[in-house]
Order: structure tokens, then C-alpha cells, then sequence
């Protein structure tokens, strides 16, 4: 049984971010709940973020670690933090993001009231996002607390928007990120390897994370061209069809945009000669026969990527 030092670790991946991190640490200084330490993880920064960390060090009531690594990627800089996390849950916050004050007070509590007989299957808490002036993200959950899979979730209660909460550390370090494929690693194919290994969510209609939707955001990596993006969500929608075939019943439509997505991001990676990762297979007949049947709709959509692609190198050519 591992012993831990702080009921959380807050952890931050940040590359260049030293113009928001401020935004972090101030929402940390004025936490009501104290026991966690904050560990930044910076990804190679050229700026200012080391000596900015260095000073916040000197005058934190809290401890602060900060853990350089060479310029990876996001998922290698998380792993990272969650090796080296003191804490027994886990906060993953982005550098331009802040928490709520009371965040870590309400999750502590929501956690005392699990029952102890079921929390060996708990793997998370998590809550809602709220824009500055206050207005919640996306959907709020069916009911006001909530013990269910993270799959079901998305599937089967079709909640949709970014949530956040916290997550506990050693199961993060039996499920990370992988870091042999290169790029974008979507964030929804660990939390749903965890899902499908037995683990429970509490999801609570609490508002944990205030949401800043600046352009150049960490967390908004996925918002991008298709073909810049391609293994990764490809790799999300081999995950569903090949995975999650048991919530079909649940939410049809998202089962057959994921076998669409599947023949469009495979030809794009066809496209820029990328091999798709090792041991990705449909095995299941029914996963063949969704992509069979979705496979026109893809190739007409990889075709359009490419039209459009076209016509914007037409328009904005590139000059020596």
C-alpha cells in the first residue's frame, strides 16, 4: 500500500505557458483546502517558467516542485508528473486554466462520502467546468451525484462538455499515456481503458474547474486540422469501434461517425505514409461490418479534407 504524503498532487504540463501560469498558482495560493503540493512539469520551456516557478517556490505556503524534462510532447510531460506525484489523488490542471477556490475542498469531501466498501472501485471524482462569468460548460449530469463508468457516461447518459476533477495516482500509473506514438494522444483512450478495467466515476454536478478557452491552450491540442491530428484520432475511433461496441445499443449515431472516422483518418495517414500502431486490428465481425458499411461516407469525407486542403494552399501559398 503505497504511503502518501498529501491527499493531492496538483499537476501541470506547460511549454511557454510563463504569461498564464500565474493564472495557476494564483487559484492555488487560494485554495480552503491546503494539503497538496503542486508539481510543474515544463516540457523544454524557453521562457521565463523556471525562474517564475523558482521565485513562487520562496513564498508558497504550499510545496511546489518543478520537474524539467527535454520538449516531448503533453502526454510524456503528464506521465512525467504522475510519476513523481506525492499525492494519493491526482489534479491534472493546464497552465492557463484556474481552480475553483473550494475545488479541492469539495472533492475531499465527496471522497468521505464514498463508502468504504466501495472505494477500491472509485477511480475518480469528477465535476463540471465553468466559464469566468460563472456560466457552466457543456451538460450537467442526469442526477446530482453519480456512480458509473466513464463510458456510460458518454455513451449511455450522452453528457457531453468539458468536466474535471481528480483522479487517483496509482491507478494513473498502471494506465499511462503512450508515449511510443508520436503526436496527439487523445485523453479519452486512457480513460477509457480504465473504465472498461472495472473502475467507477462519482460524477457531482459541482463546478471544480473555471475554463479559459485561450487559443494556444495545451487542452485544446485536439481542436485541429484533421490531417495534423490524423493517428490520433484515428487511434479514437479504432477505440470505439473495436472497444466499445457494447454501448451501440445506447447511442448508435456515435458508433457510426466513429466508423467513418475511421476509413477518413486511415487514408489520411495512408496519405502521409504513417503506419498505424501495432496490434490495432478489428478482431470483432461486427467492428468490420460498421466500418464496411460507413466506409463510402469516410472516403467521401477524406476527400473533401483533401479539396479543402487544396483550395487553402491555393489561396494562402507558401512563399521561400
Amino acid at each position: 500500500m503505497a504511503c502518501w504524503r498529501h491527499l493531492f498532487s496538483v499537476v501541470t504540463p506547460t511549454y511557454n505557458r510563463a504569461h498564464t501560469l500565474e493564472r495557476v498558482y494564483r487559484s492555488l495560493r487560494e485554495q480552503s483546502f491546503q494539503d497538496f503540493e503542486w508539481v510543474v512539469v515544463d516540457d523544454g520551456s524557453t521562457d521565463a517558467t523556471r525562474t517564475l516557478v523558482q521565485g513562487w517556490q520562496q513564498e508558497a505556503s504550499f510545496p511546489i516542485r518543478y520537474v524539467w524534462q527535454p520538449n516531448q510532447h503533453k502526454k510524456t510531460a503528464f506521465n512525467n508528473g504522475v510519476r513523481h506525484a506525492q499525492g494519493e489523488w491526482l489534479v491534472a490542471i493546464d497552465s492557463d486554466d484556474e481552480l475553483d477556490p473550494n475545488a479541492l475542498y469539495h472533492m475531499a469531501g465527496v471522497w468521505e462520502q464514498i463508502p468504504p466498501a466501495q472505494r477500491d472501485r472509485t477511480v475518480a471524482i469528477i465535476g463540471l467546468c465553468a466559464r469566468p462569468d460563472g456560466s457552466v460548460v457543456g451538460d450537467l449530469y442526469p442526477r446530482d451525484v453519480m456512480d458509473v463508468s466513464s463510458l456510460d457516461m458518454t455513451f449511455r447518459y450522452h453528457v457531453r462538455g468539458e468536466k474535471f476533477g481528480c483522479l487517483r495516482t496509482d491507478v494513473l500509473r498502471q494506465f499511462p499515456f503512450p508515449e511510443d506514438i508520436p503526436g496527439f494522444v487523445p485523453e479519452s483512450l486512457v480513460w477509457r481503458a480504465i473504465a472498461r478495467a472495472g473502475y467507477l466515476t462519482r460524477f457531482v454536478n459541482q463546478v471544480f474547474r473555471v475554463y479559459h478557452d485561450d487559443a494556444d491552450g495545451l487542452s485544446r491540442e485536439g481542436r485541429v486540422d484533421s490531417g495534423r491530428h490524423a493517428l490520433g484520432l484515428w487511434l479514437l475511433a479504432h477505440d470505439t469501434v473495436a472497444y466499445c461496441l457494447g454501448w451501440f445499443r445506447y447511442q448508435p449515431a456515435s458508433f457510426f461517425g466513429a466508423a467513418i472516422r475511421y476509413t477518413r483518418f486511415g487514408l489520411h495517414l495512408r496519405a502521409q505514409r504513417v503506419d498505424r500502431p501495432a496490434g490495432r486490428c478489428l478482431n470483432r465481425w461486427a467492428s468490420r461490418l460498421l466500418v464496411a458499411a460507413m466506409w463510402p461516407a469516410g472516403v467521401a469525407l477524406y476527400v473533401r479534407d483533401r479539396l479543402r486542403d487544396a483550395m487553402a494552399r491555393a489561396k494562402h501559398p507558401v512563399t521561400i
